[in-house]
């Protein structure tokens, strides 16, 4: 084990978990009458993103579970979920374009000055999810909001594995090979599922399973043999793979949590604000720790052009965020998951079109692959609605998350 990934890690969740515990109080107050008398002056804005404006239900009625519309019909359904994939798809292959031109390009340079580079993506994360906030909140304060009664600090939970999946994922780069990277990302929905069961007690049909496990090895075809390896791939480490164990298993629990608050039959706007605070809190705490905040904030100063492109990478990842709340209410993690992992082959392969390189044999099979899993999908779901069943059995009236 190398001290050397141990330690930081170790050191990272003491931290946030300290600064977890200052921010939230075992008396942290979520629900309505829990609010203290001092309102104070953020009260309107707090109880109307996270309790909304409709009038209260009483609390002796339980939460029912989502359910979809009777009237909704499976064209329907099917458009909904082409738009959720058309829009995450370009929200983040836009937001990856521009997170590459912001980190690799100089600002300020002149004729006799190379300029200089920005090099702190957490800044970048912090600018994201402020925005987000911001779009949320206005949302929230704009348009009537269905009344929920999640208490606030369930939000925080995300939050925390979100910060931890991503430092996971950034540091584990560092110590495996690029193919386990591959895979790794591939094979997430089939964790996705498994956590799905423990958070949620969510229950898949044998046919799901089957289908996650060929899109994972299609995908995974698709992206060694026509993806282009890396100069510098690092070998693979123990360490390598517990930090890449800890960011699918984060990662699996940030969506399916989400998945589960959708009980307390919120609207995809509140779920984003309510993560997005807790996120900027994180984020701000960290930065502070670091003392980068400061010569992030100079830097942005110092170059306007620096100041645009971050705030058109945030406005990209807002609209993201937007679809990815909304995909997770509608369909479920799962869904969510293998939307987005198809996302990195449709980028190779978008790739592949635009600048004219070859698909291999091995990736134009593993393409096959994917569409033939996706196609058993769509015709197993559809043979199970016409026997009267579902294909995801209805969860009890309350869940507690």
């Amino acid at each position: 084990m190398d001290p050397a990934v141990v330690l930081p890690l170790f050191g990272e969740c003491c931290w946030l978990c300290q600064l977890y515990g200052t921010w939230l109080p075992a008396g942290a107050v979520l629900q309505a009458e829990e609010l203290p008398g001092d309102r104070g002056l953020c009260f309107p804005l707090v109880k109307t993103c996270v309790f909304g404006s409709e009038p209260k239900v009483s609390d002796e009625v339980p939460l029912a579970p989502r359910t979809e519309p009777a009237e909704t019909t499976a064209t329907w359904q099917a458009l909904k979920l082409l738009f959720c994939a058309a829009g995450l798809q370009a929200s983040y292959l836009t937001w990856g374009v521009l997170q590459e031109r912001v980190m690799t390009r100089s600002y300020g340079a002149t004729a006799t000055s190379p300029g200089e580079r920005f090099t702190d993506s957490q800044f970048l994360v912090l600018m994201n999810r402020v925005l987000a906030l911001i779009v949320a909140g206005l949302s929230c304060i704009l348009c009537k909001q269905p009344r929920h009664g999640a208490p606030m600090y369930r939000y925080s939970f995300a939050s925390l594995s979100n910060v931890l999946s991503s430092w996971c994922q950034y540091e584990a780069l560092k110590f495996v090979s690029f193919p386990t990277q591959v895979l790794a990302k591939a094979s997430k929905v089939i964790p996705v599922m498994l956590m799905g069961k423990l958070v949620s007690r969510r229950s898949y049909e044998h046919w799901e399973y089957l289908t996650a496990g060929l899109i994972s090895i299609g995908v995974s075809m698709f992206l060694l043999s026509s993806g282009p390896e890396p100069r510098s791939s690092p070998a693979t480490t123990l360490s390598g793979l517990i930090l890449l164990a800890g960011y699918i298993a984060f990662d699996s629990f940030t969506s399916n949590w989400q998945d589960a608050l959708f009980a307390y039959k919120m609207s995809s706007v509140q779920m984003m604000f309510g993560v997005n605070f807790f996120s900027c809190l994180f984020t701000v705490g960290s930065l502070l720790e670091q003392g980068a905040l400061l010569e992030a904030t100079r830097f942005m100063g110092r170059h306007s052009e620096f100041a645009a492109h971050a705030l058109l990478l945030s406005i990209c990842s807002a609209c993201g965020q937007l679809f990815i709340f909304y995909t997770i209410g509608q369909f479920g993690a799962a869904v969510f998951t293998i939307i987005m992992t198809l996302r990195q082959a449709f980028a190779i392969l978008l790739s592949c079109l635009l600048y004219g390189h070859t698909v291999t044999v091995v990736g134009g099979l593993g393409v096959a692959v994917v569409f033939a899993a996706l196609l058993l999908r769509v015709y197993a779901r559809g043979r199970l609605k016409q026997r009267g069943k579902k294909a995801v059995p209805v969860e009890s009236p309350v869940q507690k998350v």
